[in-house]
C-alpha cells in the first residue's frame, strides 16, 4: 500500500525507527549494569534497526538530513553508552575505552560537520579512495555489525560465558574474530578525522583567497 506524500520530516517512517532505537538504547542503559539479557536483547535490536531504517528511507524516498543526523547521533550515543559500562566492568582496560569513545565521537563529528560545510549530499560521498569502498553497502554493514558485536561480547562474558563450543565460551570465540576488525574500524575512524581536516581547511584557503582578492580592488583604489 502506498504512503501518501508529506513533509513532515519529524514523522517519515525512518524517522519513527530512529526513536524506537533512542527508546531501546535508553531501557539498555538502565539495565545494563544489573540485567544483561534485558540491556542485551534491546541494545542488539536497537544497533540492528540501524540497518532497517536505511532500507527504509530508500524504499519510502524519505531520506533527510535530520533522519542523517538522528543516525549518526544514535549510534554514537548508544556505542559510548555501552563503552562507558565496559570501563565499569574492565577498569584495567578503562583507557582504551576511554580512547575508543573520544575517537568515534571526534572524528564521526567533524566528519559529519564537514560534509555540511563542505555541501555534500550526503556524508557517504566522498572521493577519497578508502572512504568509498567504507561507505559501499555490504562493507558498511559488516564493519558496523562486527564492531558491536566485539563490544556486546564483552559485555556478555561480564555475566556469562555463554554457550560452550568444544569446551570453550562463543562469546570469547566472537570477541577474539571481531577484535581486529573493532580496531580497523577505530583506524578508517581516524581516516574519517583525516580527510575532513584536508577538506575543511581547503574550504579555509579558498575563504582566505577569495577574501584577499575583494580586498584588493578597495586597496586599489585607496591607491588611487
Amino acid at each position: 500500500m502506498a504512503i501518501a506524500e508529506h513533509d513532515n520530516v519529524f514523522i517519515f517512517v525512518p524517522n519513527l525507527i530512529g526513536y524506537a532505537r533512542i527508546v531501546l538504547a535508553l531501557i539498555a542503559f538502565w539495565f545494563m549494569s544489573t540485567n544483561y539479557v534485558i540491556a542485551g536483547w534491546c541494545y542488539i535490536i536497537s544497533a540492528l534497526l540501524d540497518a532497517v531504517d536505511g532500507h527504509a528511507a530508500r524504499a519510502f524516498n524519505q531520506s533527510t538530513r535530520f533522519g542523517a543526523m538522528l543516525d549518526q547521533l544514535t549510534d554514537r550515543c548508544g556505542t559510548t553508552g555501552l563503552l562507558v559500562t565496559l570501563s565499569y566492568f574492565y577498569p584495567r582496560y578503562m583507557f582504551w575505552f576511554q580512547l575508543s569513545i573520544a575517537i568515534d565521537i571526534a572524528c564521526h563529528w567533524l566528519y559529519m560537520q564537514t560534509s555540511v560545510v563542505v555541501g555534500r549530499t550526503s556524508h557517504k560521498v566522498n572521493d577519497n579512495f578508502i572512504m568509498r569502498i567504507y561507505y559501499q553497502k555490504d562493507v558498511l554493514t559488516f564493519m558496523c555489525c562486527v564492531n558491536e558485536l566485539f563490544y556486546v561480547c564483552l559485555y556478555l562474558l561480564h555475566f556469562t560465558y555463554g554457550p560452550l563450543i568444544l569446551g570453550a565460551s562463543l562469546f570469547k570465540i566472537l570477541a577474539f574474530l571481531t577484535g581486529p576488525f573493532a580496531v580497523l574500524k577505530a583506524l578508517i575512524s581516524v581516516m574519517h578525522a583525516y580527510v575532513a581536516g584536508q577538506d575543511l581547511a581547503a574550504v579555509d584557503v579558498r575563504e582566505r583567497v577569495e577574501k584577499r582578492q575583494k580586498a584588493e580592488p578597495i586597496v586599489g583604489k585607496k591607491l588611487e
